[in-house]
């Protein structure tokens, strides 16, 4: 039966340090929910459903795409939200993934060779992290965003490689803080390197057109690989990567998370298609979003940076028992901790959406400074 105790201690050990991960009980109507990537509110619009559904009727399309898109999975659906995408950045191409984490690791493990040399952020995503390991190049990171500390990596470093990726993310999963993509693009540009961007957290909520921060700091052309997930802002399931030409054909053939799984359902990427058309519609959405995002940071004393806003508390048990107490008075926001952020930085990580309201969030501060 092999060794099962060491398992047990494993989950003991957690446990003790306050550290065990459990599956919620399904999601409570009656909290407003403080853990959700629903930024703009779209999942429980139920005007944008109805007429979603009046368009194209409840049986137009299938609710299984039942292969891979190398086989018989590449439904005239993926195509049309591909060319729509690209056309939208204005780039040669966009591929689909099934999620952010499957784009992150197929891209960045295919493209990167044993003499190659990828930069990335200190504090990029697990997904990324994952996409690295599964590659044979060689791993650096910069201090978070220092980019005096990663123009010295490759002021050291870039000669002795063939091709270079510098990799961050637009907006920080857990921080909520934003990278400057200008400097990137300037360090990009200066030696030579290609740039990945996951805009995963910003994509839908930043730029005029909702494209995210690349759109907002004007650097889209400039960026070799722009990552974006639909499973946030946009209420739906999957994720897209734009590039050029070459690159989209090389993933086809080379990218595993891609080529060996079944594709996106056409009914989810009919939804999809449907409101990334309508992308450009939510700029009050996207406005009122960071008007609550910015109230909010200010009730907490810090700094408003985006729609994602920590309450770094330290400890687990602090944390845990802040979380409970919270959802005791109506608000959902679980503890984030070890190894998702460092060691003695655990916090309650609060994502807004737009159909929120500062009045509604006002308790929160006085609930956190109690200690009944």
């Amino acid at each position: 039966m092999g060794e099962l105790n060491r398992y047990q201690k494993k989950l003991e050990d957690l446990s003790n340090a306050f550290n065990l991960r459990v599956l919620p009980e399904g999601h409570a109507a009656n909290l407003i929910n403080l853990c959700s990537n629903d930024y703009l509110g779209l999942n429980s619009d139920n005007g944008l459903l109805d007429e979603f559904l009046s368009r194209s009727g409840s049986k137009a399309y299938r609710f299984s795409s039942c292969s891979s898109r190398l086989q018989s999975g590449n439904f005239t659906e993926c195509t049309m939200l591909e060319n729509l995408i690209a056309r939208s950045y204005g780039t040669e191409a966009c591929l689909l993934y099934n999620s952010g984490y499957n784009a992150n690791i197929g891209i960045i493990s295919s493209l990167a060779v044993k003499s190659d040399l990828i930069v990335a952020d200190k504090l990029v995503h697990a997904s990324i992290i994952d996409g690295v390991k599964l590659c044979p190049a060689t791993f650096m990171r910069f201090r978070h965003l220092d980019y005096s500390h990663l123009e010295k990596l490759l002021m050291k470093h870039r000669n002795q490689y063939g091709n270079v990726f510098i990799i961050s993310e637009s907006i920080f999963s857990m921080d909520g803080d934003c990278t400057d993509l200008q400097q990137l693009v300037e360090l990009k540009k200066k030696y030579n390197c290609f740039l990945y961007i996951d805009e995963a957290h910003a994509f839908g909520v930043k730029g005029q057109l909702g494209l995210g921060c690349a759109e907002e700091q004007e650097v889209i052309k400039e960026i070799d690989f722009i990552v974006g997930t639909f499973g946030k802002a946009l209420a739906s399931l999957g994720a897209f990567v734009v590039c050029n030409n070459l690159f989209k054909q090389y993933l086809v053939n080379h990218s595993r998370s891609l080529i060996y799984t079944t594709a996106l359902p056409p009914l989810n990427l009919a939804w999809t298609r449907f409101l990334f058309e309508k992308l450009p519609e939510f700029h009050l959405k996207r406005e009122k979003l960071k008007l609550v995002s910015t109230q909010f940071a200010r009730l907490l004393d810090t700094k408003p940076q985006s729609h994602i806003i920590p309450f770094v508390i330290g400890t687990n048990r602090e944390t845990v028992a802040a979380s409970l107490k919270l959802k005791q008075h109506g608000f959902n926001v679980l503890p984030v901790r070890y190894p998702t952020v460092p060691e003695g930085t655990a916090r309650l990580r609060f994502s807004l959406s737009a159909d929120m309201s500062i009045d509604q969030l006002m308790p929160i501060k006085n609930i956190l400074k109690s200690n009944g």
